[in-house]
């Protein structure tokens, strides 16, 4: 294929996400002025269109690798003649949406159109089937699909590590980068066209797993959703591969993320965690991420099939012929049928060892039984395509020279294209249908064949058959694929246990027929009420909801090149401006600061939670200055505190949530009369130590007022999994008990009921209104859970009536996450930033600097 060059698409991902979007050479639908500002409240462009949905038609945007076109030359004109693919699943989701959606389709052809032909085609496809084509150079192409998908990704999603060169393609960051050149140029084509405040986008599968990572950045409020139709490995796999965090964020950058199964689900939810340290959650039913202030939702759905594709190919004449000569050709004989790919994780191989071993064991089954495999052509190619087809033929002749005869022969194989009917006919003829899959995606193949076995009213008078006769049929399946979990009534086997499948396809062919019905009847109910419409229905509905706060929050975005993300947060929460404060704290003279320590103070991932000379420089600068109540509020213990600032006189601490207080060096610690009784420590101790035991990475901190237990340095998910645990055990053993147990990040702990930090606010702020020096300024800085006590007793106390004068309240949490605090700060080294400017404004002036002021002012 002839096309402009790529040179410049291959650089790093960094430079290919700063390129400014391809020129708009396609006609867009535009709309009537839209009334939502691009500005956000802080004045900045967000990189959203000035359009709005106001007389806007719906429209869905589908973006896969291949368009749902069949494109061939005509011989006489040579002009390309294209016609809609009716299998393509891409096609088939559209009876899903309502009929008055616009569906525009984004995507390669399967064929290489000349450069000097595209602009007729594109403006033909687009016209014709409202299909854009992307028109990959053909080196670009070959890199991206048969290179990083198919020799790369393909395997690894399927469990096959390049341990050596003979078991698959190293890594290449060649193909990498052609694959993220690739994804590069569909996101431009989607930027085409693309309304982004009304479309909705639905990105499929994983050869365009970075492409949303493109999109949220030139349009951060883009509605955008993605399915992977393959399976996704567990994390000790899939962290092996070099650009891990890159598709895992590219991921992240789109609002629903679908799969076919649970399991599936949950090794993206490891990962998450385990690479890039997300939790996640439940949400009314819905599992959903945090992902710096966007939600990032979870769907667990299979795919369907056409159930009226599938049902009009059934009336066709020529499938009725087919299904009696073939009747005729096996009668007397129990039929199984296999249609896979030539592929080496279909387990071909795997499934014609179990048939021999069937007849091995049955020796009765003897021309009684047939094995009918077709085999689909191979959709890659590679050595280890070759060695499975040569492997499924030596063990299918040895069969047959075994077991067969003159006029029977126990395994056919079909390889060689079979028509549509053709299938049908094999699928409404076998007794049983095996699908052996050593790893597969979704796999259609058992809901194709329920679906053929209980036929059409037009395929019955064909065939002379009553339209109430009963219809049966068993499937024997691999757990190891997507349809498995749907398929309850499906004998689940594990393909690599020869004598289980064996065993399994016995099962199969000598069920009771009343058996085989009851199967039937419940897989038929679920196929034909789950079909491609259910499905692609039900991910919109997902998508929509998923989508509904977008302008309710302000986004921006940040991060560079395939790190970069949008940050989601409330209207009024914003980053907090050191001069804005500064500001303030210079006009006010009774102010109350209050200051966490771990994670605010000190950076959570040091190992030294000692405070730096320059944090303890400025905090004395703060506390000399007579205008100021200045406390550290901490979960650390009194011992630890008072060592720490053992130079800062003037400093208040406030240990083990608020238990203890002293309001400066001199003074006595005073401890809480919230309660003295401490007994349940004996109960709380040997259940901790026992899941310190079973849990490596785990210890236990004992404090005066409380026991912890930290879980930061076990394995993310075990770790994870016994603070739940733990959490329920201590919350059972202590339900009579004067204490509370809580979670938090990496944590479990225990300690007094009542006890938290926003009654240590309370505290200090009310002694100043009674002593007569109420607050015209107060500052609340942390970063956890149990600051956001704080942050709402501040405000609480401060709005009592009896304050004379309103303070000025800055509440600020450490991170971008939702809170209760109106401001943020990004990390420590921010705080840090923030105590240095108000300590700079507590420090009286150099005297001779004064003098000079006085007499300047003096002269003027």
């Amino acid at each position: 294929m002839a096309s402009g060059s790529y040179a410049n698409l291959l650089d790093l991902a960094g430079g290919l996400l700063d390129m400014p979007p391809t020129q708009r050479t396609i006609p867009r639908i535009m709309t009537v002025p839209g009334v939502i500002s691009d500005l956000d409240a802080s004045g900045r462009y967000d990189g959203d269109s000035d359009v709005s949905s106001s007389g806007y038609r719906e429209r869905k945007i589908l973006v896969a690798n291949m368009l749902p076109l069949q494109a061939k030359r005509d011989t006489d004109t040579g002009k390309w003649c294209f016609s809609l693919d009716e299998d393509s699943i891409l096609l088939q989701l559209k009876d899903g949406f309502p009929s008055d959606t616009e569906v525009i389709y984004v995507g390669s052809l399967k064929v290489e159109i000349e450069a000097h032909e595209q602009e007729v085609v594109a403006q033909k496809l687009q016209e014709d089937f409202n299909c854009i084509p992307t028109f990959l150079p053909h080196d670009l192409m070959k890199n991206f699909y048969l290179g990083f998908c198919k020799q790369q990704l393909w395997p690894l999603f399927h469990y096959m590590l390049p341990m050596f060169p003979d078991h698959g393609e190293r890594f290449d960051r060649t193909l990498w980068k052609a694959y993220v050149s690739a994804n590069k140029i569909f996101a431009d084509k989607v930027m085409e066209i693309i309304n982004p405040d009304d479309d909705f986008v639905w990105v499929q599968d994983y050869h365009l797993m970075v492409l949303p990572t493109f999109l949220r950045k030139r349009y951060n409020r883009v509605k955008l959703g993605f399915f992977l139709h393959s399976p996704f490995p567990s994390s000790e796999i899939y962290r092996t591969l070099p650009v891990r965090d890159e598709i895992l964020r590219g991921l992240l950058n789109t609002d629903l993320i679908g799969f076919h199964t649970f399991d599936y689900a949950r090794h993206f939810l490891s990962c998450c965690k385990r690479m890039l340290g997300l939790d996640y959650e439940s949400k009314r039913g819905h599992i959903g991420l945090d992902y710096f202030g966007r939600t990032v939702f979870i769907k667990i759905l299979p795919v369907g099939i056409h159930m009226g594709r599938l049902e009009s190919v059934l009336n066709l004449q020529s499938t009725s012929a087919k299904l009696k000569e073939i009747q005729e050709e096996f009668k007397g004989r129990k039929v199984i049928l296999g249609v896979d790919d030539m592929d080496i994780f279909k387990g071909i191989s795997l499934k014609l060892l179990a048939v021999e071993q069937l007849l091995e064991q049955n020796r009765d089954l003897k021309g009684k039984v047939v094995l009918i495999q077709i085999v689909n052509p191979a959709r890659s190619s590679g050595k280890g395509v070759l060695e499975a087809k040569r492997e499924t033929y030596l063990i299918a002749q040895r069969i047959n020279d075994t077991y067969g005869s003159n006029n029977y022969q126990p395994v056919i194989l079909i390889d060689r294209p079979v028509p549509r009917f053709e299938k049908s006919a094999y699928y409404a003829v076998a007794e049983c249908c095996i699908v052996n899959a050593v790893r597969d995606g979704m796999n259609l193949v058992p809901y194709k064949y329920i679906v053929c076995r209980q036929g059409t009213a037009q395929m019955d008078k064909a065939l002379s058959r009553k339209s109430d006769s009963p219809r049966t049929s068993t499937i024997v399946v691999s757990e190891f694929i997507g349809c498995s979990p749907s398929l309850s009534g499906a004998i689940r086997v594990n393909p690599w246990n020869i004598d289980s499948v064996a065993d399994a396809l016995y099962s199969a062919i000598t069920m009771h027929d009343s058996e085989k019905q009851l199967r039937h009847e419940k897989h038929y109910r679920y196929i034909s009420s789950h079909d491609v419409a259910y499905w692609a229905r039900s991910f919109m509905q997902d998508l929509e909801r998923a989508c509904k706060d977008h302008y309710t929050k302000r986004c921006w975005g940040m991060g560079l090149g395939l790190g970069f993300r949008v940050v989601s947060l409330s209207p009024g929460f914003r980053k907090l401006s050191v001069d804005h404060i500064v500001s303030a704290y210079k006009r006010t003279d009774k102010r109350a600061i209050f200051l966490d320590y771990d994670g605010t103070i000190v950076s959570k991932s040091s190992i030294n939670k000692t405070p730096s000379p320059e944090v303890i420089s400025v905090l004395n600068d703060m506390c000399n200055d007579p205008k100021n109540t200045l406390f550290i509020v901490s979960g650390r213990s009194r011992d630890s505190l008072s060592n720490w600032f053992s130079s800062c006189k003037m400093i208040g601490l406030a240990a083990e949530h608020g238990y203890f207080l002293r309001w400066n060096k001199d003074s006595e610690w005073e401890t809480s009369h919230l309660s003295s009784d401490l007994d349940w420590k004996k109960i709380v101790e040997p259940v901790m130590q026992l899941y310190t035991e079973a849990t490596d990475g785990s210890n236990i901190e004992t404090k005066e007022s409380a026991l912890v237990w930290h879980h930061q340095d076990a394995d993310p998910d075990f770790g994870s999994c016994q603070a739940k645990e733990l959490l329920n055990h201590l919350e059972s053993v202590l339900a009579n008990e004067p204490a509370v147990v809580t979670r938090g990040q990496h944590i479990v702990e225990v300690k007094p009921q009542g006890l938290n930090k926003g009654l240590v606010t309370e505290k200090i702020l009310s002694t100043m209104v009674n002593g007569g020096n109420p607050p015209d300024f107060v500052m609340c800085v942390g970063d956890d859970i149990s600051d956001e006590d704080m942050f709402e007793s501040i405000l609480r106390t401060v709005s009592c009536p009896s304050l004379p004068v309103v303070p000025e309240i800055f509440a600020c949490t450490v991170g971008q996450k939702p809170s209760k605090a109106k401001y943020y700060l990004d990390d420590s080294a921010d705080v840090t930033k923030l105590l240095h400017g108000l300590g700079a404004s507590s420090k009286p002036k150099p005297r001779n600097l004064a003098q000079f002021q006085v007499s300047f002012e003096s002269m003027a």
